[in-house]
């Protein structure tokens, strides 16, 4: 459950909506596949087409818990790491991947959570842009996207479980990031997409090959319906939850997601964020 943030001058939460605009994915038209990405060896090699498209960003401040994974395909719930630098990638995979692992075993009861890699952002806002290659320089994607379509994340369960997949694909399974901030976030903020805004038709599998694994992710057909939601001020102790899969049918089964430009705080100093990727299963 989320923890509601004190009530702004007796009144309601003080909203900060945001008119910006969201990148898609350029489609040619013509039938062809978008561009591969490929990352590895310390670069990445992204010249997938994209347009800019306004868009309200709505600000949720004061109504998290309208917000669930099954419900929109997102979540925002407050938890307090041990971890606050993030600079130590021992302590990332260690203490601090047992607490991803154990916050997300409360958050859904799933049976097994199982976290296959991590992202630290500190980079500027067009890092792609501006030739920055080297993945020493990540910084925000400002590209929406879901991180594994509903193909990319068998393949990613059988590339993680190569010898239990078999058994584990017969019961509910999921894929879901763990987004926080490093430092107080007003540059680059974080949206996500209401899932049942976005219909499967919108969405084209797109490759996307990291050091040997060949996955596939979600690019996205520009909708003016897409509804984008976002929290004003997250702070290190605002965790969102983001569900890139899930194998339940009944239920929002993925949240498009991209960083955005609010324009009162584009000259604030670069974001801090750290995203963890976890595989979740429940029992059989």
């Amino acid at each position: 459950m989320y923890e509601k943030p004190p009530v702004v001058n007796g009144g309601g939460i003080q909203k900060h909506h945001v008119a910006t605009t969201l990148n898609y994915w350029d489609d040619p038209g013509d039938g062809a596949a978008p561009t591969p990405i490929f990352i590895g060896k310390g670069r990445i090699t992204n010249e997938r087409p994209h347009r800019a498209h306004r868009f309200i960003v709505t600000d949720i401040s004061g109504d998290e818990d309208q917000y669930t994974l099954d419900s929109h395909g997102f979540q925002y719930y407050r938890h307090e790491s041990r971890e606050n630098l993030f600079t130590d990638e021992q302590a990332i995979r260690t203490a601090y991947y047992d607490e991803c692992e154990q916050l997300l075993k409360d958050v859904t009861g799933a049976s097994r959570v199982h976290v296959f890699n991590h992202k630290v952002r500190r980079g500027p806002t067009q890092w792609h842009h501006l030739g920055l290659k080297n993945l020493a320089n990540r910084g925000p994607v400002t590209r929406t996207h879901v991180d594994q379509s509903y193909v990319g994340a068998e393949l990613r369960l059988r590339w993680e479980f190569p010898t239990e997949a078999d058994e584990l694909v017969k019961g509910r399974y999921q894929i879901i990031n763990i987004w926080r901030p490093i430092e107080p976030i007003l540059k680059d903020p974080i949206a996500v997409a209401g899932a049942a805004s976005v219909p499967d038709a919108d969405l084209v599998g797109a490759e996307m090959t990291e050091d040997d694994f060949k996955g596939e992710s979600w690019v996205v057909r520009h909708s003016p319906n897409h509804q984008w939601y976002y929290k004003h001020r997250m702070t290190p102790q605002d965790v969102l939850l983001i569900k890139c899969f899930d194998s339940d049918t009944a239920v929002a089964r993925r949240a498009l997601h991209s960083a955005f430009e609010d324009p009162d705080h584009r000259n604030q100093e670069s974001r801090q964020s750290i995203e963890v990727r976890c595989l979740v299963c429940y029992d059989v």
